[in-house]
């Protein structure tokens, strides 16, 4: 039975948490733009109390020791420290492991997105009674022809292959509330867990609701998300998971 929910719902806990891989240029506004989001919701009504959550995955850079200190000075803020790289999977499955919140946010570090939609986020989850809040990109120029191309064939290659309509699935915009996880294990190490979770999720009957938002592309660093040996992971995990799926019961 899904449980009752009124407009005027205050979840006691978010968690917000960010996957990092040498994010030392973000990290610091990361954290200040997440604090300030979720006060902002604290200050409405939406929320009573908020967690930042820094999965470092063995950076090789200052990212670990910033959140060090960073957590040092505000209590909201908790680090896990990976003791060996375990990539976008293994971080998401920490820092999902690790939230302690009714409601979890999982994005990167480098805000592909403007927090301030957070709210938005949070009013939809509620009032309409989803699980999920999956977000797309309105425009996505900005990441360039080929990574644009790459996006359209593999958003179209999981419809085919799962019947799940979401778009832009790999987006870092995944607002969850934490009854998913009761009965969602994610398996997939690789950049297939974005996929993964909402495909598992939609067949356990959980309710996705999608939002459009501006688009923020990364402007330090570089991504490797479309990397030959990450694209040879993706299809390996897809494969597995068609076998896994099979004989899922809903229950919602």
């Amino acid at each position: 039975m899904a449980d009752a929910r009124t407009p005027t719902e205050t979840f006691q806990k978010l968690s917000v948490f960010y996957p990092m891989w040498n994010e030392e240029a973000y990290i610091e506004r990361a954290l200040a733009f997440g604090a300030r989001a979720c006060d902002d919701l604290i200050g409405r009504g939406d929320i009573a109390d908020y967690e930042l959550i820094v999965v470092d995955d063995k950076s090789t850079d200052r990212t670990g020791a910033i959140a060090d200190e960073l957590a040092a000075a505000d209590p909201h803020i908790r680090v896990i420290h990976h003791e060996r790289n375990r990539k976008l999977g293994g971080s998401m499955k920490t820092g999902f492991a690790a939230a302690t919140g009714d409601l979890v946010l999982y994005t990167d570090a480098d805000l592909p997105f403007d927090m301030a939609e957070l709210p938005r986020a949070v009013r939809l989850l509620r009032e309409y009674d989803v699980d999920i809040i999956s977000a797309y990109r309105f425009d996505r120029t900005g990441e360039g022809l080929l990574r644009g191309v790459y996006t359209w064939v593999y958003n179209g290659l999981i419809k085919a292959l799962f019947g799940v309509k979401v778009r832009d699935i790999n987006f870092a915009f995944k607002l969850c509330r934490s009854r998913v996880f009761e009965h969602v294990e994610l398996k997939s190490e690789g950049s297939f867990i974005d996929a993964e979770l909402v495909i598992r999720s939609t067949r356990l009957g959980y309710e996705i609701m999608q939002m459009g938002v501006d688009y923020f592309p990364r402007t330090r660093g570089e991504s490797s998300l479309s990397s030959p040996g990450v694209i040879l992971t993706i299809l390996k995990e897809m494969w597995s998971l068609r076998g896994d799926l099979k004989g899922i019961q809903k229950v919602r």
